[in-house]
């Protein structure tokens, strides 16, 4: 498909029967209800989109007018930006305002923002009448990875989407354009994900962010688009294995476990998430040389994070016990042990369950260790 000059790149996550395409590509929103039309979504039942009070007011009103104009009944919802929307009480908000809608069994629900938006609205199309269709726009870098695979969750005060389901989108439309309003540190924070397919499964993709970081942090529109195409290829190629994290999709967790644990135990405040699992993934090459990784593994995870200006050591006032317990209470403690992705080249990680405890311990005390990332 193109979009006036604008080629858009189009992959498909191979699910079989619930199999979905990705599209990326420039000035896409204005086309969602052509995209709906493709794909089957009735005019006859309501859609509603569930977005974000940052995102909304840049984007909400293009698309409910393109969808209205094109004969579709829209109903929108807006909470509040960030991961403490992520809540039960917030799930349970939004399902009365489907049902204050007259959303049926034949409506869609469209997320559009960034990953807490695409996760929240994805888990209550899950469950709503035990599921309805929905469709991901994502507005953020970040949400590249959050919006491809299906994971929905909501948070618990002790736990990361520890309650959730996996529902897969009806198709994936990310518009460039809308990235253009982030703001750096939410630019950063997406690149900690792009730069993560590349660690687990490309050592030339990590080459060419290293390369090409300047590019992406001043959101050039073809390295952008390379990048989320690389970013979403290594998704989808994943997932398309192990839809439901049996073996394979584990690798996609690669800086995770320590990140989804200083997550928590800063309250989802702190730090944002990119910034979290990129101290993550330093912590996991570090854990990964001691198990027997060359160092180099290490020395380039931290240069090309350290190029693109996310954080590369762990705020010293972070207590290591909090971040221990909190570990275990994740999803990846499993039958007593810590459930581990490590690096073992660039572009090369396995799952590891024999990894001590106390050898993540001394990894969390060396992260916070500023002299030794100087």
């Amino acid at each position: 498909m193109v979009d006036g000059t604008n080629v858009v790149r189009e992959l498909t996550v191979d699910l079989g029967e619930r199999s979905y395409p990705i599209y990326i590509g420039e000035g896409l929103l204005q086309e969602t209800s052509a995209y709906l039309e493709q794909h089957g979504v009735s005019k006859k039942s309501s859609l509603m989109i569930i977005s974000d009070d940052n995102t909304a007011p840049l984007y909400l009103d293009t698309l409910v007018s393109s969808l209205t104009n094109a004969g579709y009944t829209v109903a929108s919802a807006v909470v509040p930006a960030g991961e403490a929307s992520k809540s039960l009480s917030m799930f349970e908000n939004l399902i009365t305002k489907a049902l204050e809608a007259g959303l049926d069994r034949k409506s869609t629900i469209i997320a559009l923002g960034g990953g807490v938006v695409g996760d929240l609205a994805g888990y209550v199309a899950a469950a709503y009448m035990r599921g309805i269709r929905f469709v991901q726009i994502p507005t953020t870098i970040l949400a590249h990875d959050s919006s491809v695979g299906g994971k929905v969750a909501v948070n618990h005060p002790h736990a990361k989407n520890i309650i959730g389901a996996f529902h897969q989108p009806a198709f994936v439309l990310f518009d460039l354009k809308t990235l253009q309003s982030l703001p750096l540190r939410q630019v950063q924070c997406g690149l900690a994900e792009v730069i993560k397919h590349g660690l687990i499964w490309d050592e030339s993709f990590v080459d060419w962010c290293d390369e090409n970081m300047d590019k992406l942090l001043a959101l050039d529109p073809e390295a952008l688009g390379y990048a989320l195409y690389k970013g979403c290829s290594v998704k989808a190629a994943v997932v398309s294995v192990d839809e439901r994290e049996g073996g394979l999709r584990a690798i996609l967790n690669l800086g995770h476990t320590i990140g989804h644990a200083l997550e928590a135990v800063a309250g989802y405040g702190e730090l944002t998430h990119g910034e979290a699992i990129a101290i993550g993934m330093i912590g996991s090459a570090l854990v990964g040389v001691k198990l027997g990784a060359p160092q180099s593994v290490y020395e380039v995870t931290k240069r090309v994070f350290g190029k693109s200006g996310l954080p590369t050591r762990l705020p010293a006032h972070f207590d290591t016990d909090a971040i221990m317990s909190a570990m275990m209470h994740d999803k990846k403690f499993t039958e007593g042990s810590i459930v581990y992705v490590v690096p073992t080249a660039i572009g090369r990680v396995e799952v590891r369950s024999d990894v001590a405890a106390s050898l993540v311990r001394e990894t969390v005390e060396q992260l916070k260790q500023e002299a030794d990332w100087q």
